[in-house]
């Protein structure tokens, strides 16, 4: 009984509570007014990740897989007539990393699980949707 105890208790302190809870990718909307814009996503070495004609929903990856390696992504939106558009996702902690590791032990999580997992993080807006002027307009 001891022995199962303990095991249970050991895999409590090997995990990180992002990672139990949250996600390696995220849902983000890619939207615009007028829609039937193009757009590509690149991250944060240039790469285009996602491209389409909005409105679109694309899954983006959280984490590069390297310690606190958090993705950072940028929306670039053109359509023959209007302004092209750039716009910058962030990333921000969650409060499952901040807050939820506490009752599972902690340090473990915060330093050696979660920081490797997407989990930790979230893409914020979840949502795109500008405004395109066209061109020529004042805004």
């Amino acid at each position: 009984m001891k022995s199962i105890l303990l095991a249970l208790v050991s895999l409590g302190m090997l995990s990180g509570c992002a990672t139990i809870v949250g996600n390696e990718t995220q849902a983000v909307v890619i939207d615009s007014r007028p829609q039937g814009v193009s757009f590509v996503v690149q991250d944060e070495t240039g790469r285009a990740v996602a491209q389409g004609i909005t409105p679109q929903t694309v899954i983006l990856q959280k984490s590069n897989g390297s310690y606190f390696g958090k993705k950072k992504y940028q929306v670039m939106l053109e359509a023959p007539g209007y302004v092209p558009q750039t716009l910058a996702l962030k990333q921000q902690i969650s409060h499952w990393y901040s807050l939820g590791n506490i009752p599972l032990g902690g340090f473990i999580g915060w330093l050696l699980v979660d920081p490797f997992h997407g989990g930790m993080y979230y893409i914020e807006p979840q949502g795109v949707q500008p405004i395109m002027n066209p061109v020529g307009a004042r805004s």
